[in-house]
């Protein structure tokens, strides 16, 4: 191998594991937080893991499946299928999104309870849309 191919190579597999790093990687605070969601167990049993972005400055950053911009509705036939086609205004919609209110409500209750934590904000998670399929244009 060629001494500039090679310290190419080496300089680039460097570069791509650096900025895997960055991507994946999570500080003690947030970890934390999210192990705390994850063992709930009316979390865990919900069709969206809600997590925590970031913490900065007491402000926890958590997602959510929902916002001004995308509705809950809208989420929630994502969430639940069978609700597909259902209108925002009937019984089974309003039940779903009772059971949404809910359970985000744990979801801030368990982040808010830390001590590191002064304020709790919402995040729509459009990782989480993207890989549903939903264009991001249209908010």
């Amino acid at each position: 191998m060629v001494k500039f191919t090679r310290n190419y190579s080496i300089i680039l597999a460097a570069v791509v594991v650096t900025a895997l790093i960055w991507v994946r990687y999570e500080s003690p605070g947030v970890a934390k937080l999210n192990t705390l969601l994850s063992e709930n167990t009316d979390l865990a049993a919900y069709p969206y893991r809600f997590r925590v972005l970031s913490l900065e400055d007491g402000v926890a950053t958590v997602s959510t499946p929902r916002s001004a911009e995308f509705p809950a509705y809208r989420a929630l036939a994502i969430l639940y299928p069978q609700l597909r086609g259902i209108s925002p205004d009937s019984s089974a919609m309003f039940d779903a999104q009772q059971e949404m209110a809910r359970v985000q409500g744990i979801a801030r209750n368990i982040v808010a309870k830390s001590d590191d934590v002064n304020r709790v904000m919402w995040q729509l998670d459009e990782n989480w849309l993207l890989s549903e399929g939903v264009d991001l244009s249209e908010l």
